[in-house]
């Protein structure tokens, strides 16, 4: 902004001036360039006007052909300087009078005018209001562009707008649409001459003038005081040089042009804020995201990995031992993923979980761009899709991001239930005591095949020793097997929702990274950029 400064002071233009060029700034990228030219051409326009006279008011002449300018600028003058004549137009470049000459060159080389006329003696001098820089222009309506040019660049650059309108052409709608409705925010800083007064008939003037100000009120410019004066008679002359005088003597006109071009500026900007401050993300729409985004990502595939490992390892510890072996021939659903690898720690592990498929990607999407039109509601078109790009700035790299957080994450693969080695070793037990029965048995039905006296088996109850053991032991293994299985069932449930708790909030920490922090980042650079629209705006 310093280059924009132009003064030391705070003063209330300055304050203006640095929110504008903020607020710009805050814009770039976000608003259409086409919408940012006009604020940098005032912060231009701005700065340079401050760094040179302040001790001179430029007051500018402009009028369609045939209005008069030279003839009042001769007017005001008392002394004919500017050419008037039948042969139009006359004024072919901006002619400058100037009262107090000093200090006055680098300031009439900014405007590019060259005619220059020192007046210091002549009659806008008798009260003394030294410091004014009376402009006569070439035509607005003039056929030859160049003048035109000028017109439009000098009536972004002097300090007060007077329009000079003959009764003729005060309709014009080249000067009411081309000039002075969009100048309409300069009313402070804006004259209007009725000039040739002298050519109404009587009890024509009052018409006249109540149309010309029913015409300036729709343009905007209802409370801009309007002078009937007539060049050639003198008539209304000298209130219009005693309005000249008041301008120039409070040395206001070029802050009030400045603070006019500032205001201009800021209803350009505000087109693209036309909608109210924005709240920020709450807490709900931050955990459906990472829910969606959790869910995208294969959470739920995890989760019911976790589940179905901790039952495949909990049968492997504690089932049966005859058939123990056949879950060896079934791999490991977490071994399968990647995702129990002990070798290695969480933080570097890397999944083998199968890339996003279509479904996956667009579940992502969706939850992506639901959530920045949620977190953008009541912000207008144009910031509403700088907030979506927000949302979307990581989108390349979010699937991996995804993917990591699943294999960072610590699943407790490694970690046994307490349970597992006391249902082992009794399941070791009844397989002891089931083969002890069976070889008894097997001893016993051998020594009988072989004709040996056989010893009676011991009994209890009636029930043989052998027969007790081996029953025993068959039944013993299969209630605890079904016991186990349901206990597993269980404690696989409880160990897949805390790795989809776990899951989650690790999915959540990349979603608020990725995601949430850019959106509440741009959502705080456009309300910044609000603020900084109202301080502007004064």
């Amino acid at each position: 902004m310093s280059r924009h400064r132009g003064s030391t002071e705070a003063s209330p233009l300055q304050q203006r001036l640095e929110a504008l060029n903020n607020a710009r700034q805050l814009a770039v990228g976000r608003l259409p360039e086409s919408m940012l030219v006009p604020a940098f051409e005032v912060l231009e326009r701005a700065s340079i006007r401050r760094s040179l006279s302040s001790e001179h008011t430029v007051v500018g002449l402009f009028g369609a052909t045939g209005s008069g300018k030279s003839s009042l600028f001769n007017a005001l003058a008392g002394e004919e300087i500017a050419t008037a004549a039948a042969r139009r137009p006359t004024t072919a470049e901006p002619l400058a009078g100037i009262w107090r000459t000093e200090g006055s060159e680098p300031l009439l080389n900014w405007l590019q005018v060259n005619r220059r006329h020192g007046m210091d003696t002549l009659p806008l001098a008798d009260a003394a209001p030294s410091g004014l820089i009376l402009l006569v222009l070439p035509d607005f309506d003039s056929t030859a562009v160049e003048h035109r040019r000028i017109v439009e660049r000098l009536s972004g650059q002097v300090d007060v707008l007077v329009w000079v309108l003959d009764p003729q052409k005060y309709a014009d709608a080249v000067v009411h649409h081309a000039f002075l409705r969009p100048l309409a925010s300069h009313g402070a800083g804006t004259l209007v001459v009725l000039n040739q007064i002298d050519r109404l008939r009587e009890g024509e003037l009052g018409p006249v003038l109540d149309s010309l100000q029913d015409l300036l009120a729709r343009d905007g410019l209802a409370k801009v005081p309007v002078f009937p004066v007539s060049a050639r008679t003198g008539a209304g002359i000298d209130e219009l040089r005693a309005a000249i005088r008041r301008v120039v003597d409070e040395r206001q006109a070029a802050n009030e042009r400045l603070g006019a071009d500032v205001q201009k500026a800021v209803a350009g900007l505000q087109d693209g804020s036309a909608g109210g401050p924005l709240p920020g993300v709450d807490k709900e729409a931050r955990r459906a995201l990472a829910a969606q985004l959790a869910r995208s990502a294969g959470v739920e595939v995890v989760a019911d990995a976790v589940e179905k490992s901790f039952r495949h390892r909990s049968h492997a510890a504690t089932g049966w031992p005859v058939t123990r072996w056949l879950g060896r021939f079934r791999r490991d659903p977490l071994k399968r993923l990647n995702l129990d690898r002990q070798d290695v720690g969480p933080a570097v592990n890397r999944s083998s979980m199968p890339p996003p498929g279509p479904a996956q990607r667009a579940q992502a999407d969706t939850a992506i761009r639901a959530f920045a039109d949620a977190a953008g509601a009541g912000a207008p078109d144009l910031w509403r899709g700088s907030i979506r790009r927000a949302a979307r700035s990581s989108a390349a790299t979010l699937p991996d991001a995804l993917g990591q957080a699943l294999a960072r994450t610590d699943l407790g693969a490694g970690r046994k239930a307490w349970w597992w080695p006391v249902a082992g070793a009794l399941q070791w037990i009844s397989l002891a005591a089931a083969l002890a029965g069976a070889l008894w048995l097997l001893g016993l039905f051998v020594l009988g095949y072989l004709q040996f006296q056989v010893p009676p088996a011991p009994q209890v109850e009636g029930i043989p020793v052998p027969t007790l053991l081996l029953a025993a032991g068959v039944l013993l293994g299969i209630l605890l097997g079904a016991a186990s299985g349901l206990v597993s069932r269980i404690a696989a449930r409880r160990r897949a929702a805390r790795a989809r708790r776990k899951l989650h909030a690790a999915e959540a920490e990349v979603a608020e990274a990725a995601v949430v922090a850019p959106v509440e980042a741009e959502i705080a650079h456009y309300n910044e950029f609000r603020q900084a629209l109202a301080a502007a705006a004064g």
